[in-house]
């Protein structure tokens, strides 16, 4: 993978400001899963349904799954994997790291 193959694929992710129905399937599943706050793919689908009701929900179940694996494997996005389904949320995004560092751990010459 070229240098600029990585840093497209691994671009940070951008969040819409709207729902714009004419946006990228992954804009609008990434606006939607930012409206719940978390949520499975079935989840994202019927609300992207509620926002744009030309949506077949049962076909693009198959789409937001994607989506959402693809960005959860590439590390854009936090899941929490259970029996039944995969609930993702940007909590990577939204909340900042509140651990700390401990310098007596620290590799000599880094402190």
């Amino acid at each position: 993978m070229s240098d600029q193959s990585f840093r497209e694929a691994f671009k940070p992710l951008h969040i819409p400001a709207h729902y714009d129905a004419g946006d990228s399937d992954e804009n609008k599943i990434v606006y939607v899963l930012a409206q719940l706050g978390e949520g499975t793919a079935d989840d994202v689908a019927i609300k992207l349904h509620e926002l744009d009701p030309s949506i077949d929900v049962q076909a693009f179940k198959a789409v937001v799954a994607s989506v959402l694996g693809d960005l959860y494997e590439k590390g854009l996005l936090k899941g929490e994997e259970s029996s039944s389904a995969v609930r993702y949320n940007l909590s990577k995004i939204t909340e900042a790291n509140d651990g700390t560092v401990n310098p007596d751990l620290l590799a000599p010459g880094l402190d």
